[in-house]
């Protein structure tokens, strides 16, 4: 009975979570699945959490740009002037999920964050199509507006003057954040739920090495 019992648990469709020194090894793999697939309008979108100093968090959905294997980090872009801007400002810590249905995993991210040089945050802003970096420039992010017709008509203007084979200028107040993971969590769905979970951490985000830990779910 109880062997019968046990065998339900294991029994359904069951992916190891490898147990890698680099857990950024693991999530480089589930990455490049979650593209494969073909059925994610974006893959690499995440939700990002940060907090005031006090310790009030706020979340939000951003797309992670780079993926450093190397250095163990990710990349996003934003508005400075945003709310996420202001509080790695006053807070420079963050956590990112990345979540994935049809592999029903899920890998947690969390670091400290950095802004990124201005030469590699002008390098990607050229990447972006024209219309997004005019809704860069325009939009003061985050901020209270009365309506949205202020917006259109100084977007309007600027395409107006704009040239579509050379785009825009970054404007200062956008540019790009890298997290350097400290902890990396990586979960994989069970049956009865008794899911996977398997964290790395260490102190500092540069050179220390990984301790891993298998948690309870």
């Amino acid at each position: 009975m109880l062997t019968d019992a046990i065998s339900q648990f294991v029994s359904g469709p069951i992916s190891p979570i490898p147990l890698v020194e680099d857990p950024f090894e693991t999530l480089e793999t589930w990455l490049e699945d979650a593209r494969a697939r073909g059925q994610y309008a974006e893959p690499t979108a995440m939700c990002l959490a940060t907090a005031t100093p006090d310790g009030r968090p706020s979340v939000r959905i951003v797309l992670c740009k780079d993926f450093d294997r190397a250095e163990c980090s990710l990349t996003f872009f934003t508005n400075y002037e945003s709310r996420k801007g202001r509080e790695l400002a006053e807070n420079p810590h963050a956590a990112a999920v990345f979540y994935w249905p049809h592999a029903e995993r899920q890998a947690r991210v969390a670091g400290f964050v950095e802004r990124l040089p201005d030469a590699q945050s002008d390098a990607y802003f050229k990447t972006r199509p024209l219309l997004s970096q005019i809704g860069a420039v325009v939009s003061p992010q985050s901020r209270v507006i009365h309506g949205r017709s202020g917006l259109l008509t100084a977007a309007a203007r600027l395409l107006a003057t704009s040239r579509v084979d050379r785009g825009i200028s970054r404007p200062a107040h956008w540019g790009g954040y890298r997290l350097r993971a400290t902890e990396v969590e990586l979960w994989s769905a069970c049956i009865g739920r008794l899911h996977q979970r398997v964290r790395w951490s260490r102190a500092d985000p540069t050179c220390a090495p990984w301790t891993r830990d298998r948690l309870a779910p």
